[in-house]
């Protein structure tokens, strides 16, 4: 699409903040109004609009892109949202570990059973853990503190939390995340042992890379969302 704007600037509005091209509030894709809740979102917003050349990339929009998935997917349907995010609590990432090699069971345990001691404390659950990848039940009570703990997000975090745990494939990692006690790239670092593992074994080609680096994209820019949002 050719840009066809000349300013984009940030501006309270009811409700929150939006963002105005010359002067007239956007919209998301779905044609709702774009308000979020703090300043500093709408500020981040502004300058994405601000830095586009004679063409609009959308791709190099990425808080645009998470409100209006917000606005226009998530509010709507918050509780299956939530569902869905504390769902992967169920089989979680981490509760999954390698019977061998013995260095990549090492690397499993040093990496995810600290977040795990982390989550029984800060939650008070408990974890079934298996080796090998046939599936395990985990608690009932854990599982639904964990969809108590998603539905309890707004629909702003909500949606960071969401892009997290499915790029990460982890709930728990999610979670670290969000509440501070691990980085992005330490988050998607844990998600990653057994990729590392192969790729020092067998390198990297063009599209595991590729993945890889959007990956990091992704969790990276949830994670900044979620602390603009808040």
């Amino acid at each position: 699409m050719k840009r066809f704007y000349k300013q984009a600037e940030a501006a309270a509005c009811e409700g929150g903040h939006t963002v105005h091209l010359d002067g007239r509030p956007i919209r998301t894709p779905a044609k709702a109004p774009l308000v979020v809740p703090t300043p500093a979102l709408a500020g981040a917003i502004r300058d994405e609009w601000a830095a586009q050349g004679d063409k609009i990339d959308p791709d190099s929009m990425g808080f645009m892109t998470l409100a209006a998935t917000t606005i226009d997917r998530v509010i709507p349907n918050h509780a299956a949202v939530a569902a869905e995010a504390a769902g992967y609590a169920g089989s979680d990432l981490l509760c999954y570990r390698a019977e061998s090699p013995p260095e990549l069971a090492t690397r499993q345990a040093e990496a995810w059973d600290p977040v795990l001691e982390w989550a029984r404390d800060r939650y008070d659950v408990t974890f079934t853990v298996t080796a090998g990848l046939m599936p395990v039940d985990q608690p009932e009570e854990t599982r639904a503190r964990f969809l108590t703990v998603a539905q309890g997000y707004d629909p702003f975090a909500l949606t960071a939390v969401h892009v997290m745990t499915t790029a990460c494939g982890s709930f728990l990692l999610a979670l670290a995340i969000a509440e501070g006690r691990l980085s992005a790239e330490q988050g998607l670092d844990a998600s990653r042992i057994d990729e590392t593992y192969q790729e020092e074994l067998w390198g990297l080609d063009d599209e595991a890379q590729a993945r890889k680096e959007r990956l990091r994209r992704e969790v990276g820019q949830a994670a900044e969302f979620l602390r603009k949002a808040g």
